[in-house]
């Protein structure tokens, strides 16, 4: 295995609620109030939907997207979810930070350091720049057994409600998580910071028309069905979990450049209302310097002339 590579799961497409926009010359994110299954192609008009859409869709007699049926890959939550304070440089969505409250990786002048991570309010590194960054990886259909489609976001809501909801549902089905039939519900609610207009999250619940102790029986009769098929779930989740760990960063360089255009571009200091599901991001007046141009001029500053 190659070191310093974080090794995930295989990438058969993306979720996502809102889109990018091209608005007096800037991309720009555009929230949405219905999810959207895209492949991992883009073409001039932005991202190629995936078959995947259109099959739900077509069931939904003209309805909007707002709850898509999936599977996890593992049974643990924090390998499905992957959660994290992370600074990025808001020109080209290089990671330069990233923590549990606790510890985090940093880039310095030295190369990668751990250091002690405090929350966002209090981390003088980042001003105010450091927000939640979360990658949740799930199953569509049974086309790929362990390819995933990936959800992205910087949202609190989101990432609080899927945190909390697949730890629990591991706890109630006795770690059977990957066995559950659960689906993407997308919420909306409206507070004092979204001036009362809605802002939408992402939850997962048990599908419709289920309750939760069928949804446990099953999982217990799938469980079954593995072991006598020889599927050894438990050796999966530790393959992952070496796989994520053998890399300081998750994304490749190939997908900082989508994150810098997803969440990044065309906005400053958003607050917490707005931060988060694709598109909930406002454009700034005139954008704050990045991370490495302040760093470029502290150099500058520090190196002294050459002799005339």
């Amino acid at each position: 295995m190659i070191k310093g590579l974080a090794i995930t799961p295989p990438i058969l497409g993306r979720i996502s609620i809102g889109k990018v926009v091209e608005r007096n010359g800037k991309r720009l994110p555009e929230k949405d109030d219905q999810f959207t299954i895209t492949t991992q192609i883009q073409s001039r008009d932005g991202w190629v939907p995936h078959p995947y859409d259109a099959d739900l869709r077509q069931k939904l007699s003209g309805e909007k997207l707002r709850s898509i049926p999936v599977r996890m890959l593992f049974n643990d939550p924090d390998l499905n979810l992957r959660a994290e304070y992370s600074l990025f440089d808001r020109q080209n969505g290089r990671p330069l930070c990233a923590g549990n409250g606790e510890t985090c990786r940093r880039y310095g002048d030295s190369g990668m350091k751990s250091l002690p991570c405090p929350s966002p309010d209090e981390c003088e590194f980042s001003g105010g720049l450091c927000k939640p960054y979360g990658r949740l990886n799930v199953k569509i259909g049974d086309d790929d057994d362990l390819g995933s489609f990936i959800f992205r976001t910087t949202g609190y809501n989101s990432i609080r409600n899927l945190t909390a909801r697949l730890h629990y549902y591991q706890a109630v089905s006795g770690n059977l998580l990957a066995c559950l039939p659960l689906q993407l519900r997308l919420r909306g609610k409206s507070t004092t910071q979204s001036h009362r207009t809605p802002i939408y999250y992402v939850d997962i619940t048990i599908r419709d028309g289920i309750s939760l102790a069928d949804a446990i029986s099953r999982a217990r009769e799938e469980h079954q069905r593995q072991i006598e098929c020889g599927v050894d779930q438990a050796a999966l989740d530790a393959a992952a979990m070496n796989g994520f760990a053998n890399g300081a960063f998750e994304n490749t360089a190939e997908e900082m450049v989508d994150i810098a255009e997803e969440f990044l571009l065309g906005q400053a200091n958003p607050s917490s209302a707005d931060q988060g599901e694709m598109g909930g991001l406002k454009e700034s007046g005139k954008p704050k310097p990045s991370l490495t141009d302040k760093l470029q001029r502290r150099i500058d500053q520090q190196t002294p002339e050459a002799p005339s």
